[in-house]
């Protein structure tokens, strides 16, 4: 027997094929899937596939932990460009994963992921479906069916765990997510298929207090969400991740629905759960209206008083009566001069200010300065007389004149239009029975002014019944809106017994609450219009009251 000594190189290259490195790519989607164990199971099904292969040796393991191979393509997974970059250096001959999944569930992008780690010679197998090949056209048409059929599975999942998330948020069940500030965590005593003990929302009494805070003082005083958040810091309340409230933080408690008990998600919106009530709905609603009001981008339009230390009470509501700018709060300080010729500071005094003549928009040809204490003086009188009035005016009284006055009215008209449409109709088959005469020769008129007849009366019934239809649309929303009556004689009798006692905060935010706009012209003449909803409890149900300073 003849014994061949090979060269020490070839040696080298015999000793360097005698095993494979190989790599291994772990992923999960979400973090949920961490906490079950996903990757552990992951890794463990590897190791013992590669052990019962000869020659295999696991050099590497990468970890992809939370992210979809679906919704993010492979040029921003980390892990991906590494395996990539090792790739072409040559650093390893196998590429295992737990399934072919895990590399991604884009059809399209991930068999393109598969055959380029093929064509950089490194071979690609999972433990549940051997290696995938491309070696004929065979190969190629599986390996995207393959990944066809994992995105399509992918987006079945997806729907099928959307609609179990809608089906619990319907029965008002917790799913999960930050817990909201107000409420705290604590087990629920009932498990889900996988042994995990669900969890579930309890009001949290100290954080409570705050939200109500937060939503009183934005309501009642106009606070904004900057001024919210430096005052619930100076209170040294944190946020759950320890961090200071930001402006940002102030308006996602605000626009929270899970503070009136309902849990939303994905459109769809549970019933009320009444143990996780915190804030009542009127009052949620009207923080809803002040913060819609101030996301009007231009100041010129904007309508919602915002809280200030300024003794200004129709800031907010005032417009220029010729130009129909925004009156904007200023003051000014006069001053005066003494024998010994010193100048001195007079009293700093409110005055409102045209913006379009001010900052020259528009060739306003009112006055550019108002006094501003003249002016609230006469809207105060105004206010003072409204209440006046509704404190005076039995519930009874207010609210029947008003159904007697609009609700009646209405009915009237929907009757008439009625009974319109009745004769019209009529009339449109005396018409057409009266064709068939004039065929016969049997009638005074001709067929052609018949057929002119029949089509004037076809469009007064179409024009009828459409206008019948409107007037029912209206009548049935004003009887929505009656059935809103006590509510808002309710709010109005609050205001005024409130008022005079109130901050001039407080009073700025009802003002703006009760009033439309109040328009002001040359010589101080001053219009207010107060808002429908409340004008109507009014008895001379005066839409404009005019007075001069």
């Amino acid at each position: 027997m003849i014994n061949i000594r090979l060269p020490k190189k070839q040696e080298a290259v015999k000793e360097e094929k005698a095993y494979k490195t190989v790599y291994c790519l772990y992923r999960v989607s979400t973090a949920g899937q961490v906490d079950h164990d996903d990757i552990p199971m992951q890794r463990e099904a590897c190791q013992e596939f590669a052990s019962r292969q000869k020659g295999w040796v696991i050099k590497k393991e990468l970890y992809e932990k939370g992210v979809s191979g679906y919704k993010i393509s492979a040029n921003d997974r980390d892990a991906i460009q590494e395996l990539m970059g090792a790739a072409q250096r040559k650093e390893f001959d196998i590429l295992l994963v737990f399934m072919f999944d895990r590399l991604g569930r884009r059809q399209n992008e991930t068999s393109a992921i598969v055959e380029t780690f093929s064509n950089l010679g490194v071979e690609v197998w999972s433990t549940k479906e051997g290696q995938q090949r491309f070696e004929n056209e065979a190969d190629y048409l599986l390996n995207y069916m393959r990944f066809w059929a994992a995105n399509g599975e992918s987006r079945k999942t997806s729907m099928r765990v959307k609609t179990r998330l809608a089906q619990l948020v319907e029965q008002g069940v917790y799913t999960g997510g930050t817990t909201p500030f107000g409420y705290k965590l604590i087990r629920s005593g009932e498990y889900n298929k996988k042994g995990k003990e669900l969890m579930k929302l309890e009001i949290d009494p100290a954080e409570a207090n705050i939200v109500k805070i937060i939503f009183n003082k934005t309501v009642i005083e106009g606070y904004g969400s900057h001024v919210m958040a430096e005052y619930i810091n100076s209170m040294k309340v944190r946020t759950h991740k320890g961090s200071e409230f930001q402006s940002n933080t102030i308006n996602r408690i605000l626009r929270n629905p899970i503070y009136c008990g309902y849990f939303v998600r994905g459109g769809t919106i549970s019933p009320k759960v009444e143990e996780l009530v915190i804030i009542d709905e009127d009052t949620y609603n009207e923080a809803q209206r002040i913060l819609d009001g101030r996301a009007i981008k231009t100041e010129h339009e904007e309508s919602v008083a915002k809280f200030s230390k300024s003794e200004a009470l129709v800031s907010g509501t005032l417009y220029c009566g010729h130009c129909e700018s925004k009156m904007n709060a200023t003051s000014h300080c006069d001053s005066y001069k003494t024998k010994d010729g010193v100048r001195h500071p007079g009293k700093r005094k409110l005055r409102y200010i045209c913006a379009g003549k001010a900052m020259k928009r528009n060739d306003c040809d009112g006055q550019c300065a108002y006094l501003g204490g003249r002016i609230d003086s006469v809207v105060r009188k105004q206010i003072e007389d409204a209440f006046k009035e509704i404190l005076t005016t039995p519930r009874d009284v207010s609210i029947d004149r008003q159904v007697k006055a609009h609700l009646t009215g209405l009915k009237k008209e929907v009757k008439d239009l009625e009974k319109e449409l009745t004769n019209a109709k009529k009339k449109y088959s005396d018409l057409t029975e009266e064709i068939a005469n004039a065929l016969c020769g049997e009638s005074k008129f001709d067929p052609d002014t018949l057929a002119i007849a029949i089509e004037k009366c076809k469009n007064k019934i179409a024009d009828t019944a459409k206008e019948l239809a409107e007037k029912k649309a209206t009548l049935d929303e004003q009887k929505v809106e009656y059935q809103n009556l006590d509510k808002y004689y309710d709010q109005f009798v609050t205001w005024a017994e409130e008022f005079n006692n109130s901050s001039i905060s407080r009073q700025r935010m009802i003002v703006n609450a009760l009033i439309d706009r109040i328009y002001v012209f040359k010589g101080y003449q001053v219009i207010v219009v107060i808002k429908s909803t409340y004008n109507q409890f009014l008895a001379d149900q005066v839409d404009t009251v005019k007075e001069v300073c």
